[in-house]
């Protein structure tokens, strides 16, 4: 049988969107850890939250930051050297532009337009908590960006702003917030973290979870590729690829429902 191997990504999917919990998954987590399944966090969040839910969940795997932005692996994770940078206790692996190069790109493009965008550098962490649902400690973690810059429109949201970030050599990606960044996105990071657990075991076989389109890219790469249901009921409908395995719960509720039928099919041959 093929190696599996689990990537996910956290807002709306492994945790609830609101509440933050990912107690409804918790049979499936099990699961996985029995199994020696890695499980990887490929998320909008920023590393230091990430951190933050790897040590909830007491998952020792690498971890995608900020929409591929960056990659971190543990040291000595794998058995053979990786080209990495060292930072602290990672390899780190960096596909985005800094993030002081992101915020200033972003302040030059709404002044430009004149559009009513607020970004994460705009905002205390008491701003971030109200607009997100986190604590305020949370929001303080949210805030410490590296690749990318979370916005919003003030107003209905500006077809044409987002096209001159395109224009500006930029990309920009939804989850639940928008977000500016360089030319990655979360597929381009999983394909180069893919090609380090291949030459350590062989032939993979992948399951992906997300809910929102900046999973797209990540969703396209997997063999078994599932869109969690939103919280108001409907799945992201920009979301289209084949074999795409929709849950019928909502967050971490459909995650644990996607893992456990994928991997009793999978563990029965089938």
């Amino acid at each position: 049988m093929k190696k599996i191997l689990i990537v996910t990504d956290l807002d709306g999917t492994l945790i609830d969107s609101r509440s933050y919990s990912f107690t409804a998954a918790r049979p499936a987590l099990k699961l996985i850890r029995e199994l020696k399944i890695p499980l990887i966090f490929c998320s909008s969040k920023s590393r230091a939250e990430i951190e933050v839910y790897r040590k909830k969940l007491k998952n020792h795997h690498p971890f995608i930051s900020e929409n591929g932005g960056g990659i971190f692996i543990p040291h000595e994770y794998f058995s053979f050297p990786v080209n990495a940078e060292r930072h602290g206790e990672y390899n780190r692996i960096i596909l985005g532009r800094p993030y002081d190069e992101i915020r200033n790109q972003f302040m030059a493009l709404r002044e430009k337009m004149e559009v009513k965008v607020k970004g994460f550098g705009d905002m205390n962490a008491k701003e971030i908590a109200r607009l997100t649902g986190l604590t305020t400690t949370e929001a303080v973690l949210a805030g410490k960006r590296d690749f990318a810059e979370p916005f919003i429109f003030q107003d209905e949201t500006d077809a044409a702003f987002l096209q001159s970030i395109e224009q500006a050599g930029l990309h920009w990606t939804q989850g639940l917030l928008y977000h500016i960044m360089g030319n990655h996105d979360k597929g381009q990071a999983f394909d180069m973290l893919k090609a380090f657990y291949q030459q350590a075991g062989g032939i993979l076989q992948t399951i992906g979870l997300g809910d929102s389109l900046n999973d797209l890219p990540l969703l396209k790469r997997m063999d078994h590729p599932v869109l969690i249901r939103h919280e108001n009921g409907h799945h992201d409908t920009r979301i289209k690829i084949p074999a795409l395995l929709k849950t019928e719960s909502s967050g971490s509720a459909g995650w644990n429902e996607a893992v456990m039928f994928l991997l009793k099919e999978i563990l029965s041959g089938n």
